[in-house]
Formats: structure tokens, sequence, C-alpha cells
């Protein structure tokens, strides 16, 4: 039987970012100094196949500092953690490593350096999400407020609208927070923002790379976790540039095969936290009922690399 056409539009860029891979190399290299088990606190990366993974290899993944032993290293997931945790990690003499992504640490910064100068921080983020969580922990409490939505912002109480400044969870919808900051602005004037975006530089990729594909496709599926707060933005991108189903798969065995009946032409991406392996497996599915052909559609070109802590680079 002959198989329908379809062809394929490959988000570029797509998939691991520089944080995440930093991330899961430090599990990796954490367990060859050590051994296991190695504790992470939280997931390293919101993806279960990468979890699993290094949960094979000798990861051990817990919630809090408290299910840790004293005498294993512990790691720090790449989200980051409030201070409250390295602090007794500390009082415990516990070896741990900070896989917090460096734009991260980078808005962590910001917002201490903005508080010494005397401004309550306004975050712009999810409630809840382990990132924001740890943003917010950076100072003590009441210091950095929250609002999700524009509407948020019009009912949020500050200590004087005269001393403020914004920073944002690093994975948000690109054009979402222009209209969050925007409210900010008009409802304070004086606020200061940061001096570069804090969305991070592969969200923003991504975004903009399924931007360039949705009017193309008839069907967008992002290859993510349900709890990747980076991937979930891009189905909601998706949908609001052109692309009527714009889904979220974790595995090729997700699809929704009869909700893509009849389709021309696709696209398909992967959140940062997505290995290519499992964009792959999607692709072949695809092979496996359609006469595929594939088109690359890259908006970027990324360059970026951040080291490992000095602490893995040396030798026991």
């Amino acid at each position: 039987m002959t198989k329908p056409a379809l062809t394929l539009y490959l988000a570029a860029p797509r998939g691991f970012c520089a944080g995440v891979d930093r991330a899961i190399k430090i599990v990796e290299m954490a367990l060859e100094k050590w051994g296991a088990p190695v504790y992470v606190r939280h997931e390293i990366v919101h993806n279960k196949f990468v979890v699993d993974s290094l949960r094979e290899k000798g990861a051990v993944f817990v919630e809090e500092l408290s299910d840790c032993p004293d005498d294993r290293p512990v790691i720090f997931s790449a989200h980051g953690v409030p201070k409250l945790v390295p602090a007794e990690a500390e009082r415990r003499n516990m070896v741990y490593v900070d896989a917090t992504c460096p734009l991260v640490s980078k808005v962590h910064i910001e917002a201490e350096r903005h508080s010494e100068n005397g401004l309550q921080i306004i975050m712009i983020g999810h409630a809840g999400h382990p990132e924001t969580i740890g943003t917010m922990g950076q100072l003590p409490d009441g210091e950095v407020l929250l609002v999700e939505t524009e509407a948020d912002v019009e009912t949020i109480e500050v200590r004087d609208p005269s001393k403020l400044a914004f920073v944002t969870q690093t994975t948000l919808s690109v054009d979402d927070t222009i209209g969050i900051v925007a409210a900010l602005k008009a409802r304070f004037p004086e606020i200061v923002g940061p001096h570069k975006e804090d969305i991070c530089y592969a969200t923003t990729n991504r975004q903009e790379a399924v931007k360039e594909v949705a009017p193309k496709v008839d069907a967008i599926l992002v290859v993510g976790a349900p709890n990747s707060s980076n991937s979930r933005r891009l189905v909601e991108v998706g949908a609001k540039n052109g692309c009527a189903y714009s889904q979220l798969v974790q595995r090729a065995e997700d699809i929704d095969w009869r909700a893509l009946e009849g389709i021309r032409a696709i696209g398909i991406t992967a959140g940062a936290s997505a290995p290519e392996v499992l964009v792959n497996e999607v692709i072949d599915a695809f092979r496996d009922r359609f006469d595929v052909t594939v088109e690359i559609v890259e908006t970027a070109v990324e360059r970026v690399n951040f080291k490992v802590p000095r602490v893995l680079r040396e030798t026991a």
C-alpha cells in the first residue's frame, strides 16, 4: 500500500540547551567521581527519559534535602534552589554540587543586587515551578512578589511604588511576558528592569523557530514533558501562530494518530530538556505511516557552552 505523502518541518534550534546539557553532565561526572549512589534534589531537568536514564546509572532523585544521607554527594537541579538549601547542606557538612543553569543564576544575582539597592522585586513567573521557588528563595519572605498575568499586576500590593525592580523566569513565553512587563511599567513607571532580558536564549530561539514553522503546517508536535515550562510554552506559541493543532508528546507512543488523519504537513520541535533521541523516535513513527520529506526550518545557530563546576573537573 502506498503511504500518503507528508512534509515534516523540523524546527531548529530544538531540544537540549547548554544549561540542560551541563546539568546532565554534572550528574554523570559526579557518578564517575564518587560512584553510586549520588543524590539529586528534584529532577535534574524536566524529562522522564533523561531522569530514568540517570536513575539506571545510580542517581537517586529526591524532593528534599532531608531525604538525603549526610555521607553521599547531592546535586541541585538546573532550575535552582532557595538559599536555605545549600546553607543546610553546609550545616550538615555534605558534599554538594550546584547544577543551576548559569542563566538562572544570573537572575538570582540580579535579584540580590536590586535588593541591596533597596528595591523590592516583582518576579514574572509560574507559581510552584522550581525555578520560581528558587529565585524567590534568594531573598527573605516579602522581598520578591510573584505575578503570573497582566491581571495580577493590577492587584499586587507593593511596599513603595518608587522602589521596585522586576525579574522573570527564564522559560516564559516571550510574547506573553512583553504584555506583563508593559503592564508593570504602566502601573509603576519607575520600576527597574534587567539590563538584558531574563528569558534565556534557548527559550527565545525555540519559540522563534516554532513561529516560523506554524503557518506552514496542519499540526505541530512538541516533544517534551508535561512539567517542562519551556515545552508547554512552545505548544502555546504554535497555537497562537496559526497552527490549530499544537500538542505536547513525551514519546512517539503518545501521538494521537486519529487526530492527525489527512494531514499533509507537520511541524516537530522539542523542549530544551528533551533529548534528540526522542525527536528521532517521533520522526521514525511518522516514516512508518507516511512517505516523509523532511525540511529543516532553522532560525538561529546556537554555540553556547557552559563549563561544569571545578570540583568535577579536578581529579580525586
